[in-house]
């Protein structure tokens, strides 16, 4: 498993919440739960109070992405930062269960849980996931979703750079909205330039009829 999959984990938790729609799934310990997905172990040492830390490091989290959003590299690398320091990580090598053809582990890299509490070990990991994919893609490579209201992390990996949405759902929302938009200009097009033809039109004085 590569070490930027767990960048994955920073996007799950950013988009929790959808700021500009008032919107907020992390409201209860079983949602701080389902975070952690497969890893069951980790999820079942959350508590209550879980959902307070679990927040700031969301709101930590997302203000990196604002900051790549914004072209300002610097300051989203220090944000970054201020995080890997406040919640480390422990690389081990693991083989799990994998078995290559003569039946030997297939060894890789792994971040190990933060043993103190759920939020520690979640945010370590977020953190340092999201670290790897930006020293190996790039700042720019961590976005905020174009489509309003929406604002959802994403993290771009198309070969162009050129993804603006955080899924094609709000990609066929703005297109669809730029179309009607463009169609209502054209509609108003031919009735404003008729107007302005009309006023263009010179007048006759009635002493010359």
């Amino acid at each position: 498993m590569e070490l930027a999959y767990y960048s994955d984990y920073a996007v799950r938790l950013v988009n929790t919440e959808e700021p500009a729609r008032g919107a907020d799934t992390l409201t209860s310990v079983e949602a701080v739960r389902g975070l952690f997905g497969a890893n069951q172990s980790a999820a079942r040492r959350a508590t209550e109070a879980d959902v307070t830390r679990f927040r700031s490091v969301r709101a930590r989290l997302r203000a990196v992405f604002e900051a790549a959003d914004a072209g300002d590299e610097t300051l989203g690398v220090d944000l970054l930062n201020s995080l890997l320091l406040e919640f480390p990580v422990s690389p081990q090598i693991s083989g799990h269960d994998f078995r290559d053809d003569d039946g030997r582990p297939l060894w890789h890299m792994h971040l190990a849980d933060h043993p103190s509490n759920a939020t520690a070990g979640y945010a370590a990991i977020a953190s340092m996931g999201l670290a790897f994919h930006l020293t190996e893609h790039g700042v720019d490579r961590l976005g905020l979703c174009e489509a309003p209201p929406c604002r959802n992390a994403y993290l771009d990996t198309s070969t162009n750079r050129s993804r603006r949405y955080c899924s094609d759902r709000c990609a066929t929302r703005a297109n669809v909205a730029a179309y009607r938009a463009r169609k209502r200009l054209e509609a108003e097009r031919p009735e404003s330039t008729g107007r302005a033809a009309d006023s263009a039109q010179p007048t006759t004085a009635s002493g010359d009829r």
